[in-house]
């Protein structure tokens, strides 16, 4: 074979080489390209599929926030009786023998909170003389959306009434005792209480009917000499006059005492607090008596 030959024959081979290599770079370059399309063509078909998941998601908002709100029962009572009337003249004529009008305490809102105390010293000169204070306080409850239905609102201001009253820092010899017949609930607590003029004998009974709660306190003491009076009987007294202001309160909303208030968007601004009759010292004739805390009861300092 010449020389001519061969070179040729090198020459071919080679061109063939090179025809194979940029054949092979080619199905590579398309290849590569065909890749960034199918992760677009996958992105698209992903962006896809979330748009779907937040439609859902806004759609069932939307479904949730038209459906109607929640309401609770209505309260059973929708006013108070006047507090100063819901003792008769027999009952206050036992309790405070020689008090005066009652003194109605202050409230924005008497349908919701009212309040009124009575005081009665009978001086008896050289042989002492006998101290009474009576104050009866009464608290209405409205349903509520938020917070619950009326009674169970009720309820919860009856417990936090009666632990106040087991409570009373400086009281001797306390005792409590369910009441029944009077009211859906009622709890009666009693102590002694020692103060600069006398022992005193505090009595408050507090009372749930329905969604009001009612909470009297009474008090006597024996001073200058006198001698205390019998807590027994003061008791037996406190009951009979709680029951009767519950039968004031169930009376002054109509024999069923369904008042038919509509459930309440937003809680009474007076409802969260007592009323303020409760927080006020008897009259300046009774200047003897112990000082009273926001509850009604005696403070435990003179």
């Amino acid at each position: 074979m010449s020389e001519g030959t061969m070179q040729r024959r090198v020459q071919r081979d080679q061109r063939d080489q090179r025809d194979q290599r940029a054949k092979r770079l080619n199905r590579v370059l398309v290849c590569a390209a065909a890749v960034p399309v199918m992760l677009v063509a996958s992105g698209c078909s992903s962006d896809s599929g979330s748009g779907d998941s937040t439609d859902k998601a806004a759609n069932a908002a939307a479904s949730a926030s038209a459906s109607p709100s929640p309401t609770v029962k209505a309260a059973a009572y929708g006013k108070l009786p006047e507090p100063c009337k819901v003792l008769s003249k027999k009952t206050l004529k036992d309790l405070v023998p020689e008090g005066k009008s009652g003194k109605e305490g202050k409230s924005d809102d008497i349908s919701t909170r009212a309040g009124c105390s009575w005081n009665s010293l009978d001086n008896n000169g050289v042989k002492g003389s006998q101290f009474r204070w009576l104050n009866v306080s009464m608290l209405r409850f409205e349903s509520d959306a938020t917070r619950g239905p009326a009674d169970k609102l009720a309820q919860e201001y009856y417990a936090k009434q009666v632990e106040e009253a087991q409570g009373v820092e400086g009281a001797k010899s306390t005792k409590s005792e369910p009441v029944t017949d009077i009211g859906d609930q009622a709890t009666a607590v009693r102590y002694d209480l020692k103060k600069k003029e006398g022992t005193f004998k505090q009595q408050t009974v507090v009372a749930r009917v329905e969604n009001v709660v009612v909470t009297l306190d009474y008090n006597g003491a024996g001073l200058a000499g006198d001698k205390a009076p019998s807590a027994d009987d003061l008791t037996k007294d406190a009951k009979k006059a709680a029951e009767e202001a519950v039968e004031a309160v169930s009376e002054a909303n109509g024999a069923g005492g369904k008042a038919g208030d509509a459930p309440s968007k937003s809680p009474s601004k007076s409802a969260s607090k007592p009323a303020e009759g409760a927080s006020k010292e008897p009259s300046k004739e009774a200047s003897s008596s112990p000082s009273k805390s926001s509850s009604g009861k005696p403070a435990s300092k003179s």
